[in-house]
């Protein structure tokens, strides 16, 4: 439907003098459009302020602009399903600058053509929902979106946004300040006797809302009128629960460190890594976001330098857990026998420790993990952290959390609980690192592949579910698409991601190198990264054991060659193993034309597009000239099924 108007107006049933039948001839013209434009002074409207202007009835300027957007002088877009906002066809050719609409009483941002910066900025306090090919970005501010702001204080906050927005909005400005309150309206809070105690901004609140949601047990006595104690070990259930309740809480509690460990670095931290430290003594708890390759690791080990307390790592793999003890032992002053690694290859609990999420949930490995205190648990790649496996990890005893992730987003949308587990966002703006050249800015393309032949066509149009998606995933087409990119790119460090175990060996032989998958053997799997690092091995062929963490500094190109059916972080994450200062990054996606692919391609780098990074379209070179055809950043489209052979 498009005939309703925005909930913050009212949609007349007829004009203001009253008729209800309509007029012989339409009564809005370009010219009429025009005069609502400047009525408005933006560049968008909708049919019921035209309405308005014109003085005409909702129904009749509806029917008058379809008219004009079949004849081409006007055109639509929906900020939701319902209403939607109209725009002149020429407005993309003639604007000069990025334009910023703002519906405040529905919290939702179009921003048409904006820069990085300002992406940058809007990520700070709002969601992308959704963009089109014309470069039109849709966000919306959401409750979880005003909890985890990176700001000190609402202030700060409303700054930003009067800075990017372009002016003050009271309706946003009064919702959001309203959010930000409320996030502060419970702490967690150590008592002078020691045990942890919830403190509510008013009895009210603690009778109303933690009483009422919390179950029985969990609270344990009040010992005062907004004051109540806490059972030991149920604390992270308090957080969990007051959160979905509406109320994030604040951790306030005077926890043990445990043993002191001296520790010092021994290479020097960039300016914004040691502002992350710098930020994270000031919250006590918080999660590093920023993009692969801008040394979130580093920023850890300084942190551990900071603190000086017994440290428990916890990592998603046994390859991430001998790639941290590597570096901490090359670039702190720790020796070897003070860092030790707990999974299914080695059992060492050390002063330092690394574990892999699955072997800390277990039940009996957890009570070595939960008899010690720690200073700091970091949880590495913590996009894992709301799983039921790794959420257990959150109940340890520790009194510093620390989360790592270029990519907190999930499918399910318990992103949230990454923020409540662990604590607040501590980021640097991506487009700054991008600009001081610490982190290379990748250039994404899409490239959109005919079918390999009529016969693999005719099959795919025959299949149904799981088998058309993986027809089109290994679409044969996209071996020499793979060739002709690799000789675009000679001599340049390259991985090519696949989803399906067949099609990695197909590629894998095409190309001549290895393919490193699950099935791997452990040791075989370090020495062919190791090689790839180091060595002559210009190009692997990786599953998704490439995805997450391996520290892979050289590679200047990742090429996506199936796994579009994944997760957004997913698609961060590939293009993340470009993200170096090596000059040259470069992320090709590759899809098969008239299949759900191309929406996946787009989908995919949604969470790029908010960071700030272009995405473009371009011809394939194997199948045509290589030129690009137009820009984009994502395009809309559902979720899908994650369907792959490998776990």
């Amino acid at each position: 439907m498009i005939d309703e108007a925005p909930d913050d107006e009212e949609a007349p049933d007829e004009a203001p003098n009253g008729r209800s039948e309509p007029e012989e001839e339409q009564p809005v013209d370009v010219a009429a459009f025009y005069d609502a434009l400047e009525d408005r002074t933006r560049p968008v409207v909708t049919a019921s302020e035209v309405a308005r202007v014109a003085d005409c009835s909702q129904a009749e300027a509806v029917e008058a602009l379809r008219d004009l957007a079949n004849e081409g002088q006007v055109e639509r877009l929906n900020v939701e399903s319902d209403p939607v906002v109209w725009f002149p066809s020429d407005y993309r050719e003639t604007a000069a600058r990025e334009r910023i609409t703002v519906f405040p009483k529905r919290r939702e941002i179009l921003a048409d053509q904006p820069t990085q910066f300002t992406r940058a900025q809007l990520s700070q306090f709002a969601h992308l929902r959704d963009t089109n090919r014309e470069g039109a970005y849709i966000y919306e501010v959401r409750e979880q979106d005003v909890w985890s702001a990176p700001h000190d204080s609402y202030e700060s906050l409303r700054t930003t946004m009067r800075s990017v927005l372009g002016g003050r909005y009271d309706a946003l400005e009064e919702w959001v300040e309203g959010q930000w309150e409320r996030a502060h309206k419970f702490r967690l809070a150590t008592h002078e006797d020691g045990y942890v105690v919830l403190e509510a901004q008013s009895p009210d609140l603690l009778g109303n809302v933690a009483e009422q949601h919390l179950e029985d047990g969990v609270l344990r006595a009040r010992i005062g009128d907004a004051t109540a104690w806490v059972a030991e070990d149920r604390t992270a259930e308090v957080k969990r629960t007051l959160y979905e309740a509406g109320y994030p809480v604040q951790d306030y509690r005077d926890l043990e460190s445990g043993d002191a460990l001296l520790v010092d670095l021994t290479l020097e931290l960039r300016p914004y890594q040691a502002d992350w430290v710098q930020r994270f003594a000031d919250a006590k708890s918080g999660v590093l976001v920023g993009p692969p390759g801008s040394g979130k690791t580093v920023a850890a080990l300084g942190i551990m330098a900071d603190i000086e307390g017994e440290t428990l790592i916890l990592v998603p793999s046994r390859d991430l857990a001998a790639q941290w003890r590597e570096r901490i032992l090359a670039d702190t002053t720790l020796t070897p026998d003070q860092v030790g690694e707990y999974h299914g290859g080695s059992k060492e609990i050390r002063p330092v420790t690394i574990a892999t999420y699955q072997t800390a949930g277990m039940d009996r490995h957890r009570m070595l993990f939960d008899s010690r205190k720690w200073g700091l648990i970091v949880y590495d790649e913590c996009q894992h952290i709301p799983s039921p496996v790794s959420r257990r990890s959150a109940d340890l005893q520790t009194k510093h959390r620390l989360g790592l992730s270029a990519t907190p987003i999930r499918e399910d949308d318990l992103e949230r609980e990454i923020y409540t587990l662990i604590g607040p966002p501590i980021g640097t703006d991506w487009n700054a690192l991008f600009d001081a050249g610490y982190v290379a800015e990748p250039e994404v393309e899409i490239r959109y592949l005919p079918w390999a032949s009529e016969m693999h066509r005719n099959e795919y149009g025959s299949s149904e579910g799981h088998e058309k998606r993986q027809l089109a995933a290994t679409n044969p087409a996209k071996v020499q698409e793979i060739e002709a990119i690799l000789r675009e790119n000679p001599g340049s460090k390259a991985i090519v991601f696949v989803e399906f175990i067949d099609q990695g060996d197909a590629i894998a032989e095409a190309l001549g190198v290895p393919f490193i998958s699950g099935e791997t053997p452990h040791a075989r799997r370090s020495r062919l990264f190791d090689r790839f690092r180091s060595g002559p091995l210009d190009t692997i062929v990786v599953s998704r054991v490439g995805d997450e963490g391996i520290d892979l500094p050289d590679t200047e190109v990742a090429i996506a060659a199936s796994g579009l059916g994944g997760s957004r972080r997913q698609g961060a994450q590939r293009a993340g193993r470009t993200m170096r200062p090596v000059g040259k990054a470069r992320m090709y996606v590759l899809a098969t034309r008239g299949t759900r692919e191309e929406d996946f391609a787009r989908q995919r780098t949604q969470h790029l597009a908010a960071r700030g990074v272009r995405v473009r379209e371009a011809d394939p070179v194997a199948f045509g000239d290589g030129r690009v055809v137009e820009t984009a950043d994502e395009g809309p489209g559902d979720d899908g099924e994650d369907d792959t052979v490998e776990e």
